[in-house]
């Protein structure tokens, strides 16, 4: 059976749809301040995903502790959101953030947000400084094609977190900036970044952190309830994302697990798309710790001093064949004449097709040769 949570997200989804009671346009936002009169969409697109404004409180006053601390409550292989900002590097766990999904922070005096949709899979990370005002950012407890609408608490504008862009209120149009990220396995983070910290389970609230409240729901055989064309392949299957300029592309799964390195040009940059073995789905088992391992991602330009580099794998490990030097998925020379080198980052995560698709409808479909 399908937990509560996920079971009130659904019901959600399908009185959107017309399946049940409607529900008036004043009805939806009564209380917001939200200035309706500025907006991108129709107000009938945002559907009530079960919880209120705040019922999932985000996490304002985020703690850390060092990797050695959080060995005794995070298994090896849990999936992490890696930010690696000027050499302050945190780690987020999903177990953390399912139950929360927005944490607002500093990194290196940058005001940021982390923050993941488990129904899209969506793990990003945003700049809430706007206009030079630093936001808030809170869970309104609506959705919006299955993905989770953010709020902003000094104007109460309401914005999709997978595009970053404000979508009613006075700060339609806007996009936040996005900050690089990825999800890798908490021992990929503790051997990437030795002084790495990990945010605390002392988040303030009581909640059965390791526990997933979307038992099943990563299931490639799912049919998700928003409708869109993934191009053939399951709606539910996993891709990597990518995005160089105004360019997007989607590598899935199925092709990305089996070939582990995948070299290609996006807009004329030559880029590398790793997918080792590493960190479990968030949303398979009851524990996460138990769930299905899905491997560990990153995609970055392969670009070194202008000489462009290819990769192989070799018994489990990456090396380039100019250098001979070994890499970790995080995209760093950890071996080798290259060793302390590290690859730029190309924007891009993990996600469900359908969701990846349904707002980059232009994607192309990375196809094998």
């Amino acid at each position: 059976m399908l937990p509560f949570k996920y079971i009130i997200a659904t019901i959600g989804i399908l009185l959107s749809a017309g399946i049940g009671t409607s529900q008036s346009q004043d009805d939806l936002l009564k209380g917001w301040e939200t200035n309706t009169n500025k907006t991108l969409i129709n107000l009938d697109e945002l559907i009530p995903g079960g919880p209120g404004k705040d019922g999932i409180p985000s996490i304002d006053h985020p703690e850390f502790i060092s990797t050695d601390a959080a060995q005794s409550w995070i298994s090896n292989k849990e999936p992490v959101i890696a930010v690696d900002y000027e050499g302050e590097v945190r780690a987020y766990p999903l177990q953390i953030l399912i139950w929360h999904e927005i944490v607002n922070d500093r990194i290196k005096g940058k005001p940021i947000m982390v923050t993941f949709c488990p129904l899209c899979y969506s793990a990003l990370v945003f700049e809430r400084r706007v206009d030079g005002k630093v936001l808030e950012f809170g869970v309104s407890g609506f959705l919006r094609r299955s993905d989770m609408i953010m709020y902003d608490r000094k104007t109460e504008s309401l914005w999709q977190q997978f595009t970053g862009k404000a979508l009613v209120g006075d700060y339609v149009g806007t996009r936040l900036s996005q900050l690089n990220s990825q999800i890798i396995s908490f021992t990929q983070f503790r051997n990437s970044y030795s002084k790495g910290q990990v945010l605390s389970r002392n988040t303030g609230y009581e909640r059965p952190y390791g526990n997933n409240p979307y038992t099943g729901y990563d299931d490639i055989n799912n049919t998700p309830f928003v409708e869109t064309d993934t191009e053939g392949l399951p709606p539910m299957e996993k891709v990597i994302g990518v995005r160089v300029g105004d360019v997007t592309k989607a590598y899935r799964y199925s092709i990305t697990q089996k070939k582990s390195i995948i070299h290609d040009t996006i807009a004329g940059i030559p880029i590398v798309v790793f997918h080792l073995d590493g960190a479990r789905s968030a949303l398979d088992s009851n524990e996460i710790a138990q769930s299905r391992e899905d491997g560990s991602t990153g995609v970055f330009q392969r670009t070194i001093d202008e000489k462009v580099l290819t990769f192989e794998m070799r018994s489990g490990q990456i090396f380039d064949m100019q250098t001979n030097s070994r890499w970790s998925i995080t995209g760093r020379a950890v071996e080798g004449s290259l060793k302390g080198n590290r690859l730029r980052p190309v924007t891009a995560g993990d996600y469900f097709a359908f969701a990846w698709m349904v707002f980059w409808p232009d994607t192309e479909l990375y196809s094998p040769e």
